[in-house]
This record gives structure tokens, C-alpha cells and sequence, in this order.
């Protein structure tokens, strides 16, 4: 650049092992290259030199480099150049041409519920492969091999999870399908993690899967495109009914239409929500309309529940609900995305997928905090819960869950709060200090007249 104006733009693809340089010497790597082509410019001269990473600042001070630095160090010193840190959020321009994606073929999968019946013995030929000598090494499994134990079904296993190994693109199976099938949709790295280290492992799995999710390209479409109002469904349904348990955080959606009356929507609560799991004690919803006429007053009468109205721009109260829609909203736009057709085709498999997955507040899965375990899906090809239990052990394990589940949210609730309180700064009002007072707005003409009139 020269007097704030781009003279020339250089870039050109990785090489094959060049594929295999940490961030910190592919940007000097980019400086070197950079140098070498405008070498008759900028020899003899003085230049700076602005990245995105703060350390290469300071390679000059650096005393152990590696063979292929110092030979970059060198060339460098033939220059009278400064490098200086400058954030890629400021360095719009070149920061978007480096992480733009290069043009690949898109990926068409023919069977998206595909159970890979056969992914055990796939996995059990791979370990094979994998523990011979010469394919070890590239493993990286740093003398964990010996830790690995052979259980009756053939299978490696790493702290009674099954290790996969990195031969035959297994991990990507494994990633793939505990994030774009059907009843996953989409999960964050966190959930996904949680998730798959029940019954899978390899070295570096968590980094794995964070990278995996991060290069998503329908994660962030959505976070991208975001959507106010869902579509009318060819049924007519253009509204979702979401029911949040506050213990287990399970979660109920139901499609509905924005003008259903006030029976259809008790027969519907009813038969999805007090059939299965019982009549409430209370409910806290916003002041809709809906919630605070005939629905409070019937549900009083007829069921003995107690309706509790949240207070505005207050989430210690219905803030779970609000969470849960957001969540909602992002899974069935992945729906969209990857399957096409109408979201209200997608609920039943969502609200599958937000129940089954982790849920960082109760550290379990909602599934696992109503029923005592997850339930299958094609992601766990291994039994779930064999175990039975009898009446006694059933009642003293449910009682354990329950208080230890009122533990986690006390605990998440502090947590939560403590990251809100950074944002917040105590107010103290003095007698005399002028305060704004928020009223209710009017509705209608309004005549404002003085006290005398």
C-alpha cells in the first residue's frame, strides 16, 4: 500500500506439506513471499509490514526458532522492515480475501438416514490397520496405545470408549453423522462433544469436533440469515408452541396457527403436555393475550394451575423459554437448509434432537434428566441403559438425579449471573437527581390537559 491505496494484491495455493505449518509460519511464510516478489521495490527502502498475528511481531526477540525460520529471518534482515500488529477486524480487506472459501464440488448425500451397520467392524479393520509400526507414528497416539484394552466384540477400547482411529476417514463419519442427520441437526461443539465422548474417543477429539463444527457451512448460513417470522406451513401452521419443564429442561414444540382459539389450544396442551407427564403446578409465560384472558382462567378452574406472568426485560424469570426459541429457531433453519421441504416436517426430529442432546445448565441431557438415560439414535450404535433396575434402586436413583440436577441449575444460575453482573453497575440516586420513569405506552387519541381545566 502506498498513501493509504492498494498498489498491487499476490496470493497463490499451499503446497503439500506446507498444508502442515502451524498459523505462526504460514504468516511469515506470507512475508517472505511477499519480499521475494516486490524485491525490487521494497530492497534498499524502508517498509512496514501489518498482520493479524500478534506474535510475529516479536520475531526478531525470538531465540529459538526452528530451522526454516531462521532462514526466513535472515532474507528478512536484508530489508529495512517493521511488522507491526494490526487486528484483522481492522484489516477488512485482506482478512476477508484470506478466509474466502475456494470452490468445491458440493456434496450430495443420497441416504441422509443411513445407521451404518457396519461401522464396528469398519472401525475394528481400521484399528488393525493403525497399530502396525509403520502407520503408528502418524497416529499421534504418544504411547496411549498401551492403554488401549480388546473387549469381547473385537474393538479397541480407550477408557471404555471405542478409540477411532484417524485411517479410513472414520472421524468424519462419526462427526458427520452427530451433526447433519436428522436427529442431531446441527448441535454446537460443546453439545456434540459432550454427546459423542460417552461412547467414542481419539486424541485431540474436542479440538476435532470445534474445528469441524466452525467450517460448517449451514452453522453459518444461519447465523447469517436470520429469520423473524416462520412461514406458513402447507397445513396452515405458522406458530410454535414452545413448553419448557424448568427442572429437566425438556422441551415440547407444537405447530399451531397464530389465530387458534383458546379451546384448541387447551385440547392441544392437554393432549401433548398433561397426558404424558401431568397436570403442572405452575406456568410462567409473558403477558401474551392468549396466556393472560380465558387460557389463565380455565387452566385455574379446571386443572388447579397457577399461571405466573414474567416481568419485562427480566430473564432470571422466563428466560429459559426465550434460550429454548432461539435454539429452536437456529436448529430448524438447519432443517431448511440441509433438507429442504416445510420446518413443521422438521419439529418432531428437532424437538428429538434438543432433548436428546447436553445441556450445559444440568450438565446432562434432558432425555437422561426425565427418563434416567438417553435415548437412541443412529449415532449411538452401541446399547444405551441395558441395565435394569428394580423398583426400590428406580426411586432412589430418580431421587439422586433430582437433587443433583437442583444443585447444577443453582450452580449455572450463579454462573450466569456473575457474567451478567460484570455488565451491570450498581445505581445510586441521590435526593434531587432528575430519573427517567418508563410509563406504559397509550393507546388511542389522547388529550392532555392541564390540572387547573
Amino acid at each position: 500500500m502506498q498513501r493509504e491505496k492498494v498498489i498491487a494484491y499476490a496470493s497463490r495455493q499451499l503446497k503439500v506439506h506446507e498444508k502442515n505449518y502451524t498459523t505462526h509460519d504460514l504468516e511469515l511464510g506470507a512475508v517472505v513471499f511477499a519480499l521475494k516478489i516486490w524485491r525490487h521495490y521494497l530492497y534498499g527502502t524502508k517498509c512496514t509490514i501489518y498482520t493479524d498475528l500478534k506474535s510475529l511481531q516479536h520475531i526478531f526477540e525470538q531465540k529459538e526458532l526452528n530451522m526454516r525460520q531462521r532462514r526466513w529471518l535472515k532474507l528478512l534482515n536484508d530489508y529495512e522492515c517493521a511488522i507491526k500488529y494490526h487486528p484483522g477486524k481492522s484489516n477488512v480487506v485482506a482478512d476477508a480475501l484470506s478466509r474466502k472459501n475456494t470452490s468445491k464440488p458440493k456434496r450430495v448425500r443420497a441416504l441422509q438416514l443411513t445407521i451404518h451397520p457396519n461401522l464396528p467392524e469398519q472401525i475394528r479393520m481400521a484399528q488393525v490397520e493403525t497399530l502396525k509400526a509403520e502407520n503408528l507414528v502418524a497416529e499421534s497416539l504418544r504411547g496411549m496405545e498401551q492403554q488401549l484394552e480388546i473387549k469381547a466384540d473385537g474393538l479397541h477400547y480407550f477408557m471404555e470408549r471405542i478409540w477411532v482411529p484417524h485411517h479410513g476417514n472414520l472421524r468424519d463419519l462419526v462427526m458427520d453423522e452427530a451433526h447433519k442427520s436428522r436427529y442431531s441437526i446441527h448441535p454446537g461443539s460443546d453439545k456434540m462433544y459432550h454427546d459423542l465422548k460417552v461412547l467414542y474417543w481419539w486424541p485431540h477429539m474436542k479440538a476435532d469436533i470445534a474445528t469441524y463444527v466452525g467450517k460448517c457451512l449451514t452453522c453459518a448460513k444461519i447465523s447469517m440469515d436470520f429469520i423473524t417470522k416462520l412461514p406458513r406451513a402447507p397445513s396452515g401452521c405458522d406458530t410454535i408452541w414452545v413448553i419448557v419443564d424448568r427442572l429437566t429442561k425438556s422441551a415440547h414444540f407444537l405447530a399451531i396457527k397464530e389465530n387458534d382459539k383458546m379451546e384448541k389450544l387447551a385440547r392441544i396442551y392437554v393432549k401433548e403436555v398433561v397426558s404424558r407427564h401431568g397436570v403442572p403446578i405452575s406456568i410462567i409465560s409473558d403477558r401474551d393475550a392468549r396466556f393472560t384472558s380465558n387460557f389463565r382462567k380455565s387452566l385455574q378452574k379446571s386443572l388447579g394451575t397457577r399461571l405466573d406472568m414474567s416481568t419485562a426485560y427480566h430473564p432470571q424469570t422466563d428466560g429459559k423459554s426465550e434460550r429454548t426459541i432461539q435454539t429452536l429457531e437456529d436448529m430448524l433453519r438447519a432443517c431448511v437448509v440441509d433438507f429442504g421441504n416445510s420446518w413443521e416436517t422438521h419439529l418432531p426430529l428437532v424437538e428429538f434432537s434438543y432433548n436428546n442432546s447436553y445441556h450445559t445448565s444440568i450438565k446432562a441431557a434432558p432425555f437422561e434428566a426425565l427418563y434416567g438415560r438417553k435415548c437412541r439414535s443412529p449415532i449411538c450404535w452401541a446399547e444405551v441403559g441395558d441395565s435394569q433396575l428394580t423398583g426400590p434402586e428406580l426411586v432412589h436413583e430418580t431421587t439422586e438425579k433430582i437433587v443433583q440436577i437442583r444443585n447444577r441449575m443453582a450452580a449455572a444460575r450463579d454462573r450466569q449471573k456473575s457474567y451478567a453482573d460484570k455488565r451491570r453497575k450498581p445505581l445510586e440516586f441521590q435526593v434531587g437527581d432528575k430519573v427517567l420513569l418508563k410509563v406504559s405506552p397509550w393507546k388511542g387519541v389522547i388529550v392532555l390537559e392541564n390540572e387547573a381545566n
